[in-house]
C-alpha cells in the first residue's frame, strides 16, 4: 500500500475561495457590527483571520476574530489519546452577537459539536453560522455548514490536508488516497 496526494486547491484557489466566503458571510450577515469569528484551533485561526482581512476589504469594517479550543469539549477525547490544548482566546462577549465559526474541513460533524458546546460557555450569540474550507461528507450528525469553500467527496480512508501558511509555511488543500499497488 501506498498513498497518493492530489493538490485539489491551490494558494491561489484558497485565495479567491475564501474571498468568496466572505462575501457570502458579509451578505448573509446583515449588520456587520455584530459580527465576530471564531476560528477552531489549529487552522480555523488563521483562515478566521484571513476571513477578517476580505471583510475589510470589501466593507472597511474590521470584524474581531477570536480562537477556540475544543480539546475537552470533544466527545471522542478518549480516543485521540493524551493532546495538549490549546488556548481559547476571545476578547469580547459572544451575547447577542452573529457568530460564525470557522474550520478547515468539517468530516463527521464532531469538532462542530464541540466548538457549539464550547461557544454556550463564552455567553448566548444571536446566531450562530459555520464557514468551512472544504466539506468532505460522511457526517454523524446533524451539522452542516452555512458557507462551504469546495464540497469534497471522499471515501472514508481517503484524508483531506489542509495547509495554511501560519502554521505550515504554504497554503493548500491536498487529498490523500491510500492507494493498492498489488489488486488482487
Amino acid at each position: 500500500m501506498s498513498t497518493q496526494v492530489i493538490e485539489i486547491l491551490s494558494a491561489e484557489e484558497i485565495r479567491r475561495t475564501l474571498t468568496r466566503i466572505a462575501s457570502q458571510i458579509v451578505e448573509k450577515s446583515g449588520d456587520l457590527s455584530n459580527l465576530v469569528l471564531l476560528g477552531v484551533r489549529t487552522r480555523g485561526v488563521p483562515l478566521a483571520e484571513e476571513l477578517a482581512s476580505h471583510i475589510h476589504a470589501l466593507e472597511q469594517i474590521k470584524v474581531p476574530v477570536g480562537a477556540l479550543d475544543i480539546t475537552f469539549y470533544r466527545d471522542d477525547l478518549h480516543q485521540m489519546g493524551m493532546r495538549t490544548p490549546g488556548k481559547t482566546e476571545l476578547p469580547f462577549d459572544l451575547t447577542g452577537k452573529n457568530v460564525t465559526i470557522v474550520d478547515d474541513v468539517i468530516y463527521k460533524g464532531r469538532t462542530v459539536r464541540a466548538a457549539l458546546n464550547a461557544v454556550n460557555d463564552y455567553g448566548r450569540p444571536k446566531v450562530i453560522r459555520l464557514a468551512v474550507l472544504v466539506d468532505r461528507g460522511h457526517r454523524e450528525l446533524p451539522i452542516h455548514p452555512d458557507f462551504t469553500g469546495k464540497k469534497l467527496p471522499t471515501a472514508a480512508e481517503e484524508k483531506v490536508k489542509v495547509y495554511v501558511r501560519d502554521v505550515d509555511d504554504r497554503d493548500a488543500v491536498e487529498l490523500i488516497k491510500v492507494v493498492d499497488r498489488n489488486p488482487e
